[in-house]
């Protein structure tokens, strides 16, 4: 029986990620003005190209760049315009608008990318009517309805085309991009929608994690950490509490939801866009990123942290990164994920990792990308 499923590209989405804005909500003119270059429409490309022979899937779709013209550069051609975007920069109104096209159409699943207000907007329409599923583009991306990567997406919604997975319920969640950018972490929950469940396919919703035991343990990794740091070396710092707490060692006030880099135990570079990182690595030869992964998500790179890209990443060396989280952020994860954008990357990157969880201690965890899984 034919399939119709929904497709829709939120086309700004993911723009401020690599010049460090933390998301483009209202500020889509500064991100272009930054040097930010559209990332959603190469995103979807790289999902429908597994799609593009499948049979027995018509997709339903807006006119321009919201869809009609990634599926035409793909070379899918059976799909149908069932809207056309009022103005040629797409707004959250337009996704509102086709969504309600689907509902009228009846389509079987949406197929969106873009990130957490993209999601949140198709929510705030279909609710649990329709399943909907994430091609992950966005800057944050904390809701559960995204798949870990594009290819997988691609996976997922072939499974669902043949009944081999399920609709559950996922978390949406969106923050307030405003507080976020002033390092304000205010995450909210605006329902629960179904999505095809896929393990190792889908992500999780974002988990906080925190109390006496995990503070413990960020004291433990950033005291082993401190010491090791060499003073003539460059140290790229990602985002989040557990990197903050190894500045906070060397008595540095780190950008808690931004990328720092530090050289002789000094801050010399705070909430760097990709650009700023690439200038100051340039020529170096001893530099160094560490990171930590989302708690209850698993990603390393391509959620939050946009500004260590795949660029930044092969000018220091797959070699040169060290992962740190506490154990009890590594219970709760069954694998961790890479999704640069560079599949070949996302290959070197995966297959089981050290991650350092406590003061002279890591562990092995595997990590996973789309590409792998295939």
């Amino acid at each position: 029986m034919e399939k119709q499923i929904g497709f829709l590209i939120n086309p700004i989405a993911g723009m401020g990620g690599s010049v460090g804005l933390k998301g483009t909500d209202g500020v889509l003119d500064l991100a272009v003005k930054l040097g930010a270059r559209p990332v959603a429409p190469k995103r979807a490309e790289m999902a429908l190209e597994s799609l593009r022979a499948r049979n027995g899937l018509t997709f339903i779709t807006a006119s321009g760049e919201m869809g009609e013209d990634t599926l035409k550069r793909v070379g899918i051609s059976s799909y149908r315009v069932v809207y056309d975007p009022v103005t040629q920069t797409t707004s959250s109104s337009d996704t509102i608008n086709l969504c309600r096209r689907f509902l009228e159409v009846g389509v079987d699943l949406i197929l969106f990318c873009g990130g957490d207000g993209t999601a949140r907007d198709i929510y705030s329409v279909v609710g649990e009517k329709i399943p909907i599923l994430g091609i992950p583009a966005g800057v944050k991306m904390y809701s559960g309805v995204f798949a870990i990567d594009p290819e997988s997406a691609a996976q997922t919604l072939q499974m669902f085309i043949e009944d081999e997975a399920t609709p559950g319920e996922s978390e949406i969640l969106d923050i307030d991009e405003d507080r976020y950018r002033e390092g304000v972490l205010d995450i909210k929950l605006f329902g629960y929608a179904n999505t095809p469940r896929s393990p190792g396919l889908i992500q999780m919703g974002k988990m906080i994690l925190g109390g006496g035991e995990e503070d413990r343990s960020k004291l433990e990794i950033a005291r082993f950490l401190s010491e090791v740091m060499w003073d003539d070396s460059i140290y790229i710092l990602g985002p989040g509490t557990t990197t903050r707490a190894i500045a906070e060692m060397l008595g540095l006030d780190k950008t808690l939801l931004g990328v720092d880099v530090i050289r002789n135990r000094e801050i010399i570079g705070k909430d760097l866009s990709e650009s700023e990182i690439l200038d100051i690595i340039e020529g170096e030869e001893k530099v160094t990123i560490i990171v930590s992964p989302l708690g209850r998500q698993g990603a390393i790179f391509g959620r939050g942290n946009q500004q260590i890209s795949a660029r930044v990443i092969r000018k220091v060396g797959v070699e040169n990164i060290i992962i740190v989280a506490t154990p009890g952020k590594l219970q709760d994860l069954p694998f961790l994920f890479v999704d640069t954008g560079d599949r070949e990357l996302d290959l070197e990157l995966s297959g089981y990792r050290s991650v350092v969880c406590g003061y002279r201690i890591a562990q092995r965890k595997m990590v996973m990308c789309g590409a792998r899984k295939r």
